[in-house]
């Protein structure tokens, strides 16, 4: 890593371990900006997120990151031992925003979740309420059900995804061969359940697909061109479950970014992205 990130690392403490979160110099020239919580993806570093982070704070926002349970800085690596699943990842989203919470104060407050880590923050608010959060930004996520991907596509998806959750039962931990980095087999045993029904699992006794249904946070819902993992329709079918959310779909084209984009890559081509979220959060009532 550089000598020199452009962020503090800090860590917040969470039943059985403990969470990396990058904490980014506020933007230049203002005071009391927005705060944007960074939510990567599946196996996705939080300092892939940089240029990303610098584009948000170019356009006027204060930016936290923080690493998923198990990556990047956090901690515990997944393991045999470590069962932790979707309800965990929606606990920790909490557990940052608490520990923010003095910087937090009096700013609008905005999660903006990349795949799985959209999921998780999705989660969080149905599960724990949205009163610690403004808005809600998804990019790049999809519900991965095998039926919503055009084409032939779904008929591969089903069988790779429980696949996967196969192995990751057997072995009692996801090795990351080839795809989502190495993932306690709770978080892939949910991935799969909603890739193979289309649904959220039940999560701490709760109907999650319910809970989903009554967020009434405001949601900007950004899929993107040449996604290989949640193509648009992914997309289409996660806003289909937020009846209650004031939401605004857009999709994020190659045209916009000015480079190819995919499910990943649109981190480095991110400029016009970053403008648009600091739009949605500038049409924010003030906190």
């Amino acid at each position: 890593m550089d000598a020199d990130p452009g962020y503090a690392q800090e860590f917040v403490d969470v039943d059985g371990g403990r969470l990396g979160v990058q904490v980014y110099p506020e933007p230049v020239g203002t005071t009391g900006a927005p705060v944007v919580v960074i939510w990567p993806a599946m196996g996705v570093r939080a300092r892939y997120y940089r240029p990303f982070a610098t584009e948000l704070r170019a356009a006027g926002l204060a930016v936290v990151v923080a690493d998923l349970r198990g990556n990047g800085a956090s901690t515990p690596t997944p393991s045999r031992a470590d069962r932790h699943g979707y309800a965990e990842l929606a606990d920790d989203v909490g557990a940052v925003l608490g520990a923010l919470k003095p910087r937090l104060d009096g700013r609008n407050r905005l999660l903006v979740g990349h795949s799985l880590g959209g999921q998780a923050a999705l989660l969080h608010l149905a599960l724990h309420g949205a009163d610690e959060v403004d808005a809600l930004a998804l990019i790049a996520v999809g519900i991965p059900y095998w039926r919503s991907y055009p084409g032939l596509r779904g008929l591969g998806v089903l069988p790779y995804t429980q696949g996967i959750a196969a192995t990751a039962a057997l072995l009692g931990v996801w090795p990351g061969w080839g795809f989502g980095g190495r993932q306690a087999r709770g978080v892939i045993r949910d991935w799969a359940y909603t890739a193979r029904t289309g649904r959220f699992p039940r999560l701490d006794g709760t109907d999650t697909e319910a809970a989903v249904r009554a967020v009434r946070t405001p949601v900007l819902a950004v899929s993107v061109d040449d996604d290989q993992y949640t193509p648009h329709e992914t997309m289409d079918d996660l806003c289909a479950k937020l009846t209650a959310a004031p939401l605004t779909r857009e999709r994020y084209t190659a045209a916009q970014a000015g480079a190819a984009l995919d499910h990943f890559s649109w981190v480095r081509a991110s400029t016009p992205l970053a403008r648009r979220i600091a739009g949605f959060a500038g049409d924010l009532p003030p906190h």
